[in-house]
């Protein structure tokens, strides 16, 4: 690996060890093993270095937690919805402790949108694929094929996994586990208890 993505791998290491805001400079050319001038030629500023950071945290979330796979891994969805719905969320619930840095980091992100609009702006287009993403790899949706079918299903499903993991933060105890979610989903469509 060359410098640029040495600093990348490094601030990526800082992001979920420290935080966004804890992070310094210095930490992140500590982390990577290289020099401080190479952040401001590699990526400009240390804010953008973190902005792309923390998209490459959670681009490889959504590539690890997703249930459908890719390549070699990639996995047949059960065709009934509910069973598919099930099977997404085992996956997606599996990974709620070994993922709690990376939640961690989303919250404190979200904190800081209203005071940093370069970070809003940074984050904008990367949400709006990642839903695309989540229809496609939670539920099969070819985003091309079916553009506002996959809109409207990523917009659910990122709404539903970020207060999932926000729950499973919060009192991993209490949080809903697929069966839950799953005949949840049943009594919202009338079909449940």
């Amino acid at each position: 690996m060359g410098h640029k993505e040495d600093l990348l791998e490094g601030a990526k290491r800082c992001l979920l060890e420290k935080g966004y805001g804890r992070t310094t400079a210095r930490d992140i050319v500590a982390a990577s093993g290289t020099n401080l001038a190479s952040i401001g030629y590699h990526y400009g500023s240390k804010e953008a270095l973190l902005q792309q950071a923390f998209l490459a945290v959670t681009e490889e979330w959504g590539e690890a937690v997703g249930p459908a796979g890719s390549g070699e891994e990639k996995r047949e969805l059960p065709a009934d919805p509910y069973q598919r719905f099930h099977a997404v969320w085992e996956q997606v619930i599996a990974a709620a402790g070994p993922s709690r840095p990376v939640w961690k980091l989303q919250t404190e992100i979200v904190t800081r949108l209203d005071d940093d609009e370069k970070l809003r702006e940074a984050i904008k287009e990367p949400q709006r694929e990642g839903r695309l993403g989540m229809a496609e790899g939670f539920l099969g949706i070819d985003p091309e094929a079916e553009p506002e079918k996959a809109r409207v299903a990523g917009l659910l499903c990122q709404a539903l996994v970020a207060g999932v993991m926000i729950q499973w933060m919060v009192d991993p105890d209490t949080a809903p586990t697929a069966d839950d979610l799953t005949e949840g989903l049943k009594v919202l469509m009338g079909e449940g208890n």
